[in-house]
């Protein structure tokens, strides 16, 4: 039973490491696709794989008498808003705006499950979360010398992003009181399907190519990324995020998203052949302790309060 506890922190790594090399699949992918076809067949594929799930009685998803609106705003949240203003966002502005922007969002979901979920968050782990958001940073600076655009409107986008996707991790702790991780995740696919393929359906209708719609499917070079997105980086790394965030603080899952730095990094040195820097290791080891640091004293809360609790019982 103790081991149980550990869950939530294999989850996150696993699920931080699918997203790190999503990157790469989305690289390669965008060579055949435009971004809002990939983004809606991704979550077409994720959707359609969940229902046949579903039907065939694989996961169990029962819906019927509850509340959805809270999980359907979350949805909502992310992936459709914050997918759209990054995606915004980073056309408007420089990869190292755009990097540093992102890394931003543990810190807004500290500073939101403060607010809205009343966690407790002592000062050591808001400096680890800084810590690692410092390697994320550092890193991002270096690699891409901190080039600014001057857009206003890419930074408004970014932003946006990050409320949008702190929100998501608020709504996805609420939602867990009453819905299943698996319930949570097959909304937030639908929804995803839902929304992006609308958005490419009027822009098909608008340029008139609508015969064309499935033609990216075509290509091989689009299967392997779509599979990768659709089914490892959307059902089971959204699941594995669902889950983590039910069961520890949001503050300390959100943390686990700045491993995904480190994964694109290796993924980029060993498959891709990038070059590694010294301010690459620095910045791993950064986002490393901040994390372990996050989660360590996190825990050690957690086990004063259960020593209290189980006193007070006696």
């Amino acid at each position: 039973m103790k081991n149980k506890k550990y869950l939530p922190i294999i989850s996150a790594i696993i699920y931080s490491t699918i997203f790190g090399f999503s990157f790469m699949f989305s690289k390669i992918g965008l060579e055949v696709m435009t971004p809002i076809e990939l983004i809606a067949f991704r979550f077409l594929l994720a959707a359609l794989t969940m229902t046949t799930l579903k039907v065939f009685k694989i996961i169990k998803v029962d819906l019927k008498g509850k509340n959805i609106k809270m999980v359907l705003l979350t949805s909502f949240c992310e992936p459709v808003l914050y997918f759209f203003f990054e995606s915004m966002g980073i056309s408007m502005t420089s990869s190292s705006e755009a990097g540093l922007m992102i890394s931003l969002i543990p810190v807004f979901v500290a500073i939101f499950s403060m607010i809205f979920l009343h966690e407790k968050l002592k000062s050591s782990q808001l400096g680890f979360i800084v810590l690692s958001v410092g390697g994320v940073v550092f890193i991002n600076m270096m690699k891409n010398s901190l080039s600014l655009s001057g857009n206003f409107l890419g930074i408004i986008f970014l932003f946006l992003a990050i409320i949008a996707s702190s929100f998501y991790n608020i709504g996805s702790k609420k939602s867990s009181a009453n819905f299943t991780p698996i319930e949570i995740t097959y909304v937030m696919m639908w929804v995803g399907a839902i929304s992006f393929n609308m958005i490419l359906i009027v822009t098909n209708l608008i340029k008139g190519t609508m015969g064309s719609y499935f033609a990216p499917l075509a290509y091989n070079q689009a299967i392997i990324p779509l599979l990768y997105l659709g089914i490892l980086s959307s059902i089971i790394a959204f699941f594995m995020v669902n889950y983590t965030i039910s069961k520890i603080p949001v503050s300390q899952s959100a943390v686990f998203a700045n491993l995904c730095t480190i994964v694109s990094i290796l993924a980029g040195v060993f498959i891709l052949k990038e070059d590694f820097f010294w301010y690459d290791f620095v910045g791993a080891l950064m986002i490393l302790i901040g994390v372990w640091g996050t989660v360590y004293f996190g825990e050690r809360d957690n086990c004063e309060i259960l020593i209290h609790t189980e006193l007070l019982e006696e």
